[in-house]
């Protein structure tokens, strides 16, 4: 995914979940839109380069969108995290298209928001990506960005208690059950992020919920992303290589799970 030309600044502070006062080079202050509902758990972090999107739509309230934060490694390096959750799909979507997601790969056509009909007494359900081929048949695909590296240098997902991660995961069950693919896709859009487990230590239920849906059939990919720059700037955020992912990590601690 190709970004428009971005702008560098120093994060001031997130608030109001939306809204992020951010510092120019040029000095300006700036509100710019604060594109993610989640806790941000170590992506919020004041005192860090950040990188903006401008806009000239007259009609927009914010003219600038936060895209991406510049993040200290423990190796002195710098990790670039994209905090734009609604990027996550089309990064996807690209590279399944491009056929670069190989367990994926050869399927004949791509469905965004896949309906996924309800059981009986059930609301119906929407899924991110669907997989259709007259020969191989169908494959449901569930994203979920993750950009939460814990002090143990460990990725994990979610940042926060997710009810709406645990439904999805018994829908792709339900599915898998059926007999059909299904697959839960983490895009770790965190270039220091080097695997992938549940946060046991955030949200119990969904990493119990995890496991669950792994032993019903529903595949579990990782995949981490790659940022290329031109001049110093993000240009380019694309799905990289595949990463490993733990369904144990953190339970012994959780649940006191040998």
């Amino acid at each position: 995914m190709e970004y428009p030309q971005l702008v560098p600044g120093t994060l001031l502070r997130r608030y109001k979940r939306f809204l992020a006062d951010v510092r120019l080079v040029d000095g300006r202050e700036v509100v710019a839109h604060c594109p993610n509902t989640g806790s941000m758990r170590t992506v919020n972090v004041p005192g860090c380069r950040v990188w903006l999107a401008p806009s000239d739509n007259p009609v927009r309230k914010l003219a600038w969108t936060w895209e991406l934060i510049e993040l200290p490694q423990a190796d002195g390096s710098l990790a670039l995290a994209s905090v734009h959750t609604g990027r996550a799909n089309r990064i996807v979507e690209e590279a399944l298209r491009g056929g670069q997601v190989a367990a994926l790969a050869g399927y004949a056509s791509l469905k965004r928001e896949a309906k996924v009909m309800a059981e009986p007494g059930q609301s119906a359900s929407r899924l991110d990506f669907r997989l259709d081929d007259p020969l191989r048949g169908t494959v449901f695909i569930e994203v979920k960005q993750v950009t939460l590296k814990e002090s143990d240098g460990h990725g994990y997902f979610p940042d926060a208690v997710s009810e709406r991660g645990r439904r999805h995961l018994g829908v792709l069950g339900d599915l898998a059950a059926q007999g059909h693919r299904a697959v839960l896709l983490f895009c770790v859009a965190h270039t220091g992020i080097g695997d992938v487990a549940a946060a046991a230590h955030l949200d119990p239920a969904y990493a119990l919920a995890l496991g669950e849906a792994a032993q019903r059939g529903v595949e579990i990919l990782a995949y981490g992303c790659r940022v290329d720059s031109l001049d110093g700037v993000p240009r380019v955020i694309r799905l990289a290589e595949v990463l490993p992912v733990s369904l144990t990590r953190q339970l012994d601690v959780a649940f006191g799970v040998d």
